[in-house]
């Protein structure tokens, strides 16, 4: 029988406002007067109070809306991490080496049949009865109309990574194929093929368990907007002790190591295209002071807030992407992209169970390692990020509703972006109309602006794509600041700003200290051990989650029994 749930309204933290301090008219010689402390014989002029008062009242906030074992929990670790990156490099090299060998040596397995599993969950929650329920109560509405609602979700939940590997991967696997011989047409196939596998149902199947459970508990229980939640109906009310804690910081841990990831792909891309445009030198301390000034810009950003700052970057992130896939749509080889489309995406939906399942036996399993292995922890890395914000943003949708346009309409989306973009790139090297593939082979990061530059208008679309990059960056940013914010607050929907500050900067150093760590191979560790934690609480959602649901269904039953 499930834990019985808290009532819809009651919150099971309140946020009690700051009072003042009692006026006293002698307290050690000096005055208290509205919580400010006025010395006896000096009296400071309204300015100096007024900035004070302004400075008080900021500080207050934070301390008051701060769930403190969990903000210096996750807080600590991640200061801990970069010093140790920082200031130990070589050691903390050959730490991520090591991590990520034992990982695709002894667990690879473990996430291939885990993603597997969330995969077919999500289809089956799909058709449930439980599809009709609504997060957030029978008469809640939407706070996003569903073009501001997608255009959010869309860019949190893939945005920059799509960019950096649209063109890169299907090349990578054209010149490097699993099974075909390579750069030949069974292997451009191939490449398509699993390019659509890596990017196409399985990642958004991770957010919708992660982001549902949250969205779930949270409208419609009144719990506490934060991975903890989702214990709520295995552990009851110990959610809110030591075992909720450590949940939420592992979350907020794996988040920003997720996020972090991105960032230095981005910025690896953004100094390609620096490179190549203004012959900015591409180079690792470059790409440094790029995340240092666009982590600068994107704190901007996440002062102003969701309705404002992210809300609107999404919007625009999402306009240049149409109008940079339609040039290049409409530029490039347009029959063959529409073809390609059509053809890879039944390939891919008639593999789609052997290709979940496939696991590499043979001696050398570094193609597995590189790609599948690496995606599927970057997306479990990832899953608190997306999971959380999606579901701040998803108040007033019902089950189905949510997981139709979260699963299908983003998934179809980025498969359409791959047709388009690694399409074009196999055409000219199976035309021989291009070298693209040595270019990325020597350097990931120039894969867009290798395309590109085959195309009209080269100087116009490269500097539209480095723009693109650029707002993903803060976008991607900016929502995982607002997320980390919000755990570490104990779920709170409007966390403070200082906090935002705090792990926006934090977000932006780990990349670096990454990058300077081992690049790429870096990265990818961070991500693969971020993501096997991840999935403990993901399974333990998928469980807590049906649980939670029969009991609402039942309950639902028997009120329309008694009418």
């Amino acid at each position: 029988m499930c834990t019985r749930m808290p009532q819809r309204n009651k919150r099971h933290r309140k946020y009690p406002k700051m009072k003042s301090p009692a006026v006293s008219s002698r307290q050690s010689g000096k005055q208290i007067e509205r919580g400010a402390y006025i010395a006896k014989d000096i009296k400071p002029s309204s300015r100096k109070l007024h900035i004070s008062s302004k400075i008080r009242s900021f500080f207050q906030k934070w301390f008051t809306m701060m769930n403190p074992p969990v903000f210096f929990g996750a807080g600590g670790f991640v200061v801990a991490l970069i010093f140790f990156g920082g200031l130990w490099t070589g050691v903390a090299r050959e730490l991520f080496n090591a991590t990520l060998e034992f990982i695709t040596l002894h667990l690879g397995w473990y996430y291939v049949l885990t993603v597997t599993f969330f995969f077919f969950f999500v289809i089956w929650l799909y058709f449930s009865p439980y599809g009709g329920i609504k997060l957030g109560g029978e008469n809640a509405r939407p706070e996003f109309n569903r073009p501001a609602w997608f255009t959010m979700l869309f860019a949190a939940g893939m945005g920059m990574g799509m960019v950096f590997w649209g063109v890169a991967e299907p090349i990578k696997h054209y010149s490097n194929p699993p099974f075909a011989e390579p750069f030949t047409m069974t292997a451009a196939k191939e490449a398509m093929r699993f390019s659509f596998f890596h990017w196409g149902f399985h990642p958004w199947a991770i957010y919708i368990i992660f982001g549902l459970g949250i969205a779930y508990f949270h409208f419609r229980h009144g719990l506490p907007l934060a991975p903890r939640s989702l214990l709520y109906p295995i552990v009851g009310d110990r959610f809110k002790g030591w075992l909720g804690h450590a949940a939420d910081i592992i979350c907020t841990v794996g988040t920003l190591l997720g996020v972090a990831t991105s960032l230095g792909l981005g910025a690896m891309q953004i100094n390609s295209g620096l490179n190549r445009l203004l012959a900015v030198g591409y180079d690792l301390h470059i790409q440094v002071v790029i995340i240092a000034v666009i982590t600068a810009i994107a704190i901007t950003s996440i002062v102003s807030g969701l309705d404002r700052g992210i809300k609107y970057l999404s919007i625009t992130n999402i306009a240049l992407m149409f109008v940079l896939m339609s040039f290049v749509f409409w530029a490039g080889p347009t029959l063959y992209q529409i073809r390609l489309f059509i053809t890879t995406l039944g390939d891919y939906l008639q593999n789609i169970v052997e290709t979940s399942l496939w696991i590499d036996v043979g001696p050398d399993s570094s193609w597995q390692t590189d790609w599948t292995l690496f995606y599927w922890g970057w997306w479990l890395s990832w899953s608190p990020f997306v999971g959380v914000f999606i579901a701040r943003i998803s108040k007033g949708r019902t089950i189905r509703e949510f997981i139709f346009y979260i699963f299908l309409v983003p998934s179809l989306a980025t498969l359409l972006w791959f047709a388009v973009f690694g399409g074009t790139a196999l055409y000219l090297e199976l035309n021989g109309l291009g070298t693209i593939s040595s270019i990325v082979d020597e350097n990931v990061a120039m894969s867009l602006n290798a395309l590109l530059r085959y195309l009209p208008l080269a100087s116009i679309t490269q500097w539209l794509g480095l723009f693109l990059i650029v707002i993903f960056f803060i976008t991607s940013s900016d929502s995982g600041s607002l997320v980390d914010d919000m755990v570490t607050s104990g779920g709170h929907p409007n966390p403070p700003v200082a906090q935002r500050i705090f792990w926006g900067s934090a977000e932006g150093a780990a990349a670096a200290v990454m990058l300077v760590v081992g690049g790429l191979k870096a990265l990818q560790a961070a991500s693969l051990s971020a993501g096997l934690v991840q999935s403990f609480l993901l399974l333990a959602s998928c469980y807590g989650l049906t649980k939670a649901l029969r009991s609402d269904k039942g309950a639902r039953s028997i009120v329309r029994s008694s009418q």
